[in-house]
C-alpha cells in the first residue's frame, strides 16, 4: 500500500497525515473485495524494514494500528470480516499486539472476508523461520528430508491454510514486489496503478479485478 508519504508531501502535510488517509482507503479496499465476492484480501501494512523509519513516525504508525483497531472492531465484527495477522507480531508494542489479538480471536468465526494484515513482516524472513522448522523436525527424527516438497514448505509458512494469491495490486506505480509473499506470488498476476493509495478507491479496486478477469493465466504451460 505504497505513496502514503508521497501523497501528504504533495499537499504539504505531515507524513503520518498520508499514513491516517492511507488507512480510510483500507475501509474503501474492504467493502469493495466483499462487493466484489473477494474471500481472500491480504494487506501488507508495515514491513521489517518498516522499523527503521525515524522514531517518531514508527511510533505514530503503532498509534494509528492501534487507533484503528479501536475504531474498526465493531465494523469488521458487522461486516462479518476474519481478521488475521502475519509476521513478527511480538516485535509490536505490547498494547496494540493485544488489541490486535483480541479483534482476531472476537472475529474468528466470521466468513464473509478473510483479511489478514502483514505487520513487521518480511518474505526472507517467513521463509527462513519456515526453513528453520523444517530443519528442527528433520533433526529431531520427525520429517524424512527426502519426503519435503513443496506442500512441506508451504504448510511451514505464516500463509499455511490460505490459498496463494491470485492479483497482487501494486500502488502508485511501484515496479517492484519489496519482499511480500515471495513464494506465494510465484504465479500471482500482478497489476500496477500510478494511483497513490492513500487515493485508491472501490472503482480502482474494481478495474484491477476486471483487468485481471481479462488475463490468460497458464503456470508455465501454454
Amino acid at each position: 500500500m505504497d505513496g502514503n508519504g508521497r501523497w501528504a508531501r504533495e499537499r504539504g502535510l505531515p507524513r503520518i497525515e498520508g499514513h491516517r488517509r492511507g488507512s480510510e482507503a483500507v475501509r474503501a479496499c474492504t467493502a469493495g473485495c466483499i462487493e466484489a465476492g473477494v474471500k481472500n484480501l491480504t494487506l501488507y501494512a508495515f514491513s521489517k524494514e518498516n522499523w527503521q523509519r525515524p522514531a517518531d513516525e514508527v511510533q505514530a504508525l503503532m498509534g494509528l494500528l492501534d487507533r484503528f483497531l479501536v475504531e474498526r472492531t465493531a465494523e469488521i465484527l458487522e461486516q462479518n470480516i476474519r481478521l488475521r495477522a502475519i509476521g513478527h507480531l511480538q516485535d509490536l508494542p505490547e498494547k496494540g499486539r493485544r488489541r490486535l489479538e483480541d479483534t482476531i480471536a472476537k472475529s474468528a468465526g466470521n466468513t464473509a472476508l478473510n483479511l489478514t494484515l502483514a505487520l513487521s513482516y518480511s518474505s526472507r524472513a517467513e521463509i527462513t523461520d519456515a526453513a528453520r522448522a523444517i530443519a528442527r523436525a528433520a533433526r529431531d527424527g520427525t520429517l524424512d528430508p527426502e519426503t519435503i516438497t513443496e506442500d512441506t514448505v508451504s504448510s511451514h509458512l505464516y500463509t499455511a491454510g490460505e490459498p496463494d494469491p491470485d492479483l497482487l495490486i501494486r500502488t502508485s506505480g511501484e515496479m517492484r514486489i519489496s519482499n511480500f509473499l515471495l513464494w506465494q506470488l510465484s504465479y500471482t498476476e500482478i497489476v500496477v496503478t500510478p494511483k497513490l493509495w492513500p487515493e485508491f478507491t472501490k472503482d480502482d479496486l474494481f478495474a484491477a479485478v476486471r483487468e485481471y478477469a481479462g488475463r490468460h493465466r497458464r503456470y508455465g504451460g501454454i
